[in-house]
């Protein structure tokens, strides 16, 4: 006898949490995540469709395989994952689950999901994060990005956490979490006119930008004159 497992029809999306790393495209015209365990191989979209890791032909999530699209049901379930030191660099996610999908005890696998909310955690330095920046490994064409600070981002490739919502697309909300030193910034998000917040953000980062530039100026102008002194 075959056991089969109950089928559930939701009249709404069930909603999933989970961990990833934000990926910014090489030509920096797009954005996505990747996972933190199986699958960490394969980048997805905001609004994306599992496939097999391992190259099977079947259609995910498979009762007898591992493929699909991870989740847990309770937030604090996932946040607990941010504290491993692997994880520490990696934002949370809040997803739809979409699509055929498996329940367990503590979580989904489903065929596809739709990521609403990415939550930012602070810069390593400890201080509110208002961007994300190269964080020094990545996967082929794709850079992972970890949050940062406006001084810190400042001479990395960066994007800032509106930024970052505008090029995921499709309502993806990024919000700045709480846990660093200053007060976290207000919700950002990818539709309407950027805000106080958002403005205040960008300023900051282009702000430490310039002045990083500047002083690489300076130490080139510094240079230059020794040179033609000894001349």
């Amino acid at each position: 006898m075959r056991l089969r497992l109950p089928v559930e029809r939701p009249t709404e999306p069930p909603t999933g949490y989970k961990i990833a790393h934000p990926l910014l495209s090489q030509d920096g015209t797009r954005a996505g995540f990747t996972g933190v365990s199986l699958g960490g191989a394969l980048p997805y979209a905001v609004l994306d469709e599992a496939s097999c890791v391992y190259g099977r032909r079947h259609r995910p999530p498979a009762r007898l395989c591992d493929c699909g699209f991870h989740c847990v049901h309770e937030r604090a379930a996932a946040e607990a994952l941010l504290c491993t030191a692997e994880h520490r660099e990696a934002v949370l996610l809040e997803v739809s689950v979409l699509g055929a999908y498996i329940r367990f005890e503590r979580g989904f696998r489903c065929a596809r999901q739709r990521v609403r909310t990415a939550t930012v955690g602070p810069c390593v330095c400890g201080t509110t994060a208002v961007a994300l920046a190269d964080a020094g490994w990545g996967r082929p064409g794709w850079r992972a990005l970890a949050p940062a600070c406006a001084g810190c981002a400042r001479a990395r490739t960066s994007v800032s956490l509106a930024s970052f919502a505008r090029l995921a697309g499709l309502g993806l909300r990024v919000v700045a979490g709480g846990g660093g030193t200053t007060a976290p910034s207000a919700e950002l998000t990818a539709g309407g006119a950027p805000g106080v917040p958002e403005l205040a953000a960008e300023a900051a980062l282009l702000q430490a930008r310039l002045d990083w530039f500047q002083a690489q100026l300076a130490r080139l102008g510094e240079r230059g004159n020794q040179g033609g002194g000894q001349g």
